[in-house]
């Protein structure tokens, strides 16, 4: 093929590729249902009724001011599982029953840690979430800091064996850094270590520990754990870099009780049509034993209640059935996920979405779907759709990544998955913590995200087609 041939062949490759791709564009846009003019009247009623309500944050209040903090096995998680049974019964929905979950039972008891050598201070700290405690009278012992794990297998065990060890990372990220808080403790172990403190996995330093679930690895011995505030990680650090020998004593009173009887809460809009297919929304009604519980997840359970709450007033009759689920002892073991998915059995095949809320009611931004990556391309088309409604509200993004861990379970089942999604400005600032009060809820933001919701998981249920994974 001479010179002139091959040109023109491949001139004619490319006018035929670019063909192909301008048709697949195409045939995806046409097959892009037009669901923003068909549900547009319809998201404008949802959207008005939830910005003017007022009940969706009076009944946070109430679960916030009366009820307050819901840790698994708490006798104030079974007052908050009774009440949000009748207030969905209140709401107007049909088929509400509590679903029994076994949840552990884990009690903090009483905790405290102090320096006492080379100076004499108490340390702002909190026991993490499933560490046993110290034997009576406490552990001291002398401190080691790193600044991460592989600061930690070059101080080798000669250095660690019968030492405090203290994790000194900096905040970068929820994700990346929690790592610590889960798995410290057990590293701690394997070099001999009686007792792990790990700085507080958040941005903000304001002399607040953040607590949370740790979990031990097979083999280590089960050693005590917590978490301390960021200055004070900082402050044992410096002492350290000093040259004298740093001694922290550390008494936690933490253990276990057998595990206690619970439930999931859950409360439905029959559907008119395919009353066996079901969108579920909702998110976790157990929380920390610290602090109220308002974003962590106050806000996400009585947001999906009231969105779905606001369809049933303005009688809207969907083709499928919308089932709002409060799951419970999301914290620490995730059993009311995993409970709700075994309920479901072969039956989880009819869930054609299932939204949770589990990240703070702060400016709503959209919804995540599919996985990091982004989701299946069709569904992401009829989404952003669904989202072009919500813009108004400033929550018309369609993100990736629609993974929650109550929704895990359903999503591995091949359940279409979304999350709603907001700025998250200061969430980890309050997350787990003393600070996770109402007064961090704005009232105009938690309704926006009650019209978000309302908005997404109407139109899910009502429209003809199925999203798919």
């Amino acid at each position: 093929m001479d010179a002139a041939d091959y040109n023109t062949t491949m001139s004619r490759l490319l006018r035929s590729l670019a063909l192909a791709v301008f048709a697949l564009g195409f045939s995806q846009a046409a097959d892009a249902p037009n669901l923003t003019a068909e549900y547009h009247a319809t998201a404008d009623r949802l959207i008005d009724s939830a910005l003017a309500d007022t009940e969706g944050y009076n009944r946070l209040a109430h679960l916030c001011d009366r009820i307050g903090n819901r840790l698994s096995g708490s006798p104030a998680l079974d007052e908050a599982i009774a009440w949000a049974a009748d207030q969905m019964k209140s709401a107007g929905l049909s088929n509400v029953r509590l679903l029994p979950v076994k949840v552990p039972h884990w009690v903090r008891g009483k905790e405290c840690a102090r320096i006492v050598a080379p100076v004499e201070r108490q340390l702002h700290m909190l026991g993490l979430g499933m560490s046993v405690g110290t034997p009576p009278g406490g552990v001291t012992a002398e401190a080691v800091v790193v600044p991460g794990f592989d600061g930690l297998a070059n101080l080798g065990r000669e250095k660690v064996q019968g030492k405090i060890v203290v994790y000194n990372e900096p905040y970068r990220g929820y994700g990346e850094t929690v790592a610590y808080r889960r798995l410290g403790a057990s590293r701690a172990a394997e070099l001999g270590a009686v007792a792990a403190l790990v700085r507080s996995i958040a941005p903000l330093a304001m002399q607040i520990p953040h607590t949370g679930t740790m979990r031990y690895a097979d083999g280590p011995p089960k050693i005590p754990t917590a978490a301390i505030s960021i200055e004070d990680a900082m402050m044992l650090a410096r002492l350290v870099d000093e040259g004298l020998p740093v001694k922290v004593h550390l008494e936690m009173g933490a253990h276990f009780e057998p595990d206690a009887d619970s439930a999931n809460v859950i409360g439905e809009i029959p559907g008119r049509e395919m009353p066996d297919e079901v969108v579920a929304v909702g998110g976790h009604i157990d929380s920390w034993d610290v602090g109220q519980g308002a974003q962590d997840d106050g806000v996400g359970i009585m947001a999906s209640l009231e969105a779905v709450a606001l369809i049933h007033k303005l009688g809207l009759k969907p083709r499928r059935t919308i089932r709002v689920v409060f799951w419970v002892n999301e914290e620490n073991g995730q059993r009311g996920a995993n409970a709700y998915r075994d309920w479901l059995g072969s039956g989880v095949n009819r869930h054609v979405a299932a939204i949770e809320m589990d990240g703070g009611a702060e400016t709503p931004r959209g919804f995540g779907f599919g996985t990091e990556k982004g989701g299946n391309p069709q569904s992401v088309a009829t989404l952003k759709e669904i989202g072009k409604l919500l813009d108004r509200v400033g929550a018309g993004a369609i993100l990736p990544n629609g993974e929650d861990a109550d929704t895990e379970p359903l999503i591995e089942a091949g359940v279409p998955g979304l999350a709603d999604r907001t700025v998250g400005a200061h969430y980890f600032d309050w997350h787990h913590t003393e600070t996770d009060t109402l007064d961090k809820v704005n009232p105009e933001d938690f309704r926006k995200n009650v019209a978000a919701l309302a908005v997404m998981t109407y139109v899910l249920a009502d429209m003809p087609q199925r999203l798919k994974p």
